[in-house]
């Protein structure tokens, strides 16, 4: 049973979760493209939404980009310049910083959704349980680093880059390299895996709309009185 639920959730549910967020996302678009929006809140309140929001969505930015450049970049690709175990304490220290601006953006950000009642009384249902699954996530991820910490060869991020690219090449074999893995290191893929699966019936569908042009966005909205 251990060895088809290693195979299932490391083997199977990546293309599953990739291919419904996909054409899940081309299908909403297509079919309801009115509801592909972030459905701000800045129009109810906006203390604290500028500092919140970016520190959030800076840190979830920076993480999400270092995962992607970590995992899929072949050992040999850097083998020359750094070991395995200089990359893994630098993947350490950048995750720490990253994951510590996008902690206290995310307190901030569900604290404003949770204690204002006009904003709480606007919010979905979807957005409370996908900024939950993103905080429980990020935690997860901030507890690889003292896992990690006891062992600092590199042998681990060797073996999840190792599934990885496994995965993204369609090489079989992939779940193998998960399983000596500590669980916290299975909870956090999965869990990243199941946000992919969820992403199409979400608001995170908006970041598909102009994520070159979203750092640099004004932190106001133009409101224009009828009449």
């Amino acid at each position: 049973m251990s060895s088809y639920l290693n195979s299932f959730f490391f083997g199977i549910y990546p293309y599953l979760a990739v291919g419904v967020m996909i054409f899940g996302s081309i299908l909403r678009y297509d079919r309801d493209p009115y509801s592909w929006k972030a459905d701000s809140s800045q129009l109810l309140r906006r203390k604290g939404l500028r500092i919140g929001s970016n520190l959030f969505h800076i840190g979830i930015l920076l993480l999400f980009f270092g995962h992607l450049v970590g995992l899929l970049t072949p050992h040999w690709a850097y083998d020359p310049f750094i070991t395995a175990g200089q990359k893994q304490i630098l993947a350490m220290t950048a995750g720490g910083i990253f994951g510590a601006m996008c902690f206290v953006g995310m307190v901030i950000l569900i604290w404003r959704r949770w204690s204002d009642p006009r904003i709480r009384a606007t919010t979905k249902p979807m957005d409370m349980i996908i900024l939950l699954l993103l905080f429980a996530q990020l935690v997860l991820g901030l507890l690889t680093i003292p896992q990690s910490a006891k062992h600092l060869d590199g042998s681990s991020m060797i073996a999840l880059a190792e599934w990885a690219q496994h995965i993204v090449t369609f090489r079989a074999g992939a779940a193998d390299f998960i399983i000596p893995e500590h669980w916290i290191f299975k909870a956090h893929i999965v869990l990243g895996l199941t946000i992919f699966l969820v992403f199409p019936f979400t608001r995170l569908v908006h970041v598909f709309s102009a994520p070159i042009k979203y750092l640099a966005r004004p932190g106001y909205q133009i409101v224009r009185k009828r009449g």
